[in-house]
């Protein structure tokens, strides 16, 4: 392991807006703040917004500074990712921003029912191969059903053509009809269930996405009351593209879109 994920590491473990928790620590000791984020950590009674596989945490920060009455965690296992949004946060001062070190399979075990508001599925990788793995797929879709309240709202920002047809496939296979929904997120004018601004916080990926000509499709859906169970029957056409390697962009691509929250 390099010198400076070890850096990050040592410095993560100093953040008091970070929560490292495997599974073993979990098993062991339980979370002391399911149930109480509002009361213990955040000390207020706001809508809790969750950002999974979070990565440097750009929406979780670029939101947290534009609603200051909600409050944002972002989760992910990768800890030298976490560290850029987790020192933004810190040295913003920023009091409706955490974030959570673990497995998303885990939510249930940080969280209790009616507890979380809303999530962000902020390009995730469409685990093409598999789909028990995919963020949207009716497994995890069920397992977010046992932290949200009634009607909160999950919001996938992809620019998997895969991940986007298969989610509009399980939507309609359970009879769920999106509140939002577009192949062409820039395009999009009509779009109402968006937060305003949002548009203008765009992630590393995302940009590098943009740089190669590709559209961001966004889908916006309520978590149902009754269990999720049909996943859909077919299989969308697979990606045939593939990421850059991290660092490197096609083209010039302007700097981020963030706030200077949320800024790198």
């Amino acid at each position: 392991m390099g010198k400076n994920k070890l850096k990050k590491f040592s410095e993560m473990e100093t953040l008091p807006c970070v929560f490292q928790y495997p599974f073993a620590r979990v098993r062991e000791e339980g979370f002391p703040l399911k149930g109480r984020w509002g009361s213990g950590y955040f000390h207020n009674d706001n809508p809790i917004v969750l950002e999974l596989g979070c990565g440097k945490g750009e929406y979780t920060v670029g939101l947290a500074a534009r609603y200051p009455d909600r409050n944002y965690i972002g989760i992910d296992i990768k800890g030298a990712r976490m560290w850029h949004g987790a020192m933004q946060a810190h040295g913003q001062q920023m009091g409706n921003v955490a974030f959570l070190r673990t497995n998303i399979e885990l939510l249930p075990s940080f969280f209790a029912p009616g507890e979380v508001s809303e999530i962000w599925i902020t390009f995730p990788d469409p685990q093409m191969k598999k789909a028990r793995k995919r963020l949207t797929s009716t497994r995890f879709v069920n397992l977010y059903r046992q932290v949200c309240r009634d009607g909160a709202v999950i919001r996938l920002k992809t620019d998997s053509p895969f991940l986007y047809a298969y989610t509009r496939d399980m939507l309609q296979a359970n009879g769920i009809v999106p509140s939002g929904d577009t192949s062409d997120l820039y395009a999009a004018s009509s779009l109402t269930d968006l937060p305003e601004g949002l548009k203008d916080i765009r992630t590393y990926y995302e940009q590098q996405w943009l740089s190669r000509g590709l559209t961001i499709k966004y889908l916006g859906f309520a978590i149902p009351a009754a269990d999720i169970v049909n996943e859909p029957e077919t299989e969308p056409e697979h990606d045939t593209y593939r990421s850059f390697s991290r660092g490197v962009l096609q083209g010039n691509v302007p700097p981020p879109l963030l706030t200077d929250a949320a800024s790198d």
